[in-house]
């Protein structure tokens, strides 16, 4: 038995349509110039993190540079490591060239005389980096998430490279 027509017509816009405008809004809306800026004049929200995310990365670039000078029997494994954060902070700064020589001075922070303390160091180093860069890159658009969310899973690789090799 088929239902019967409604008696009146409903009065006002119909569901479809408020949809359909307010899907318009949001897509208008999101076409802005630069949707990080706000007026502020200042540096974007992503300038500022990818320039976060380089200075970290350097940070922890120089940690590797003190371990490997007090325990150059370290070298091979972390080598590679090394090369991959040295990577990540030219991305962060716009490919600029990585740097791939160990520094004369080792950084000021103080280095674990066992080896196997030295190595849960920067597992430890490279494990609070990838849980901040989870954090950070639900606070900036596309590609520079993207590239958050690698580095960050890179990081999170190297911790348990690291914390495997201490053991």
């Amino acid at each position: 038995m088929p239902y019967p027509p409604p008696l009146r017509a409903p009065s006002g816009p119909r569901r479809r349509s408020l949809l359909t405008s307010a899907a318009g809004a949001a897509l208008l809306a999101g076409c802005s110039a630069d949707p990080d800026s706000a007026g502020s004049g200042g540096p974007s929200a992503t300038a500022r993190a990818r320039a976060r995310a380089a200075r970290d990365s350097r940070a922890l670039l120089e940690r590797y540079d003190a371990v490997l000078a007090a325990h150059p029997g370290l070298a091979d494994r972390l080598r590679p490591l090394r090369a991959q954060v040295a990577a990540h902070a030219a991305a962060f700064t716009d490919g600029a060239t990585p740097t791939t020589a160990t520094p004369a001075s080792p950084s000021p922070a103080p280095v674990p005389a066992a080896e196997k303390d030295a190595l849960a160091g920067l597992a430890a180093a490279e494990r609070a980096l990838a849980d901040q860069r989870a954090k950070e890159l639900l606070e900036v658009p596309g590609e520079p998430a993207r590239l958050l969310a690698s580095v960050a899973a890179a990081g999170a690789a190297h911790a348990y490279l690291l914390t495997e090799a201490a053991k």
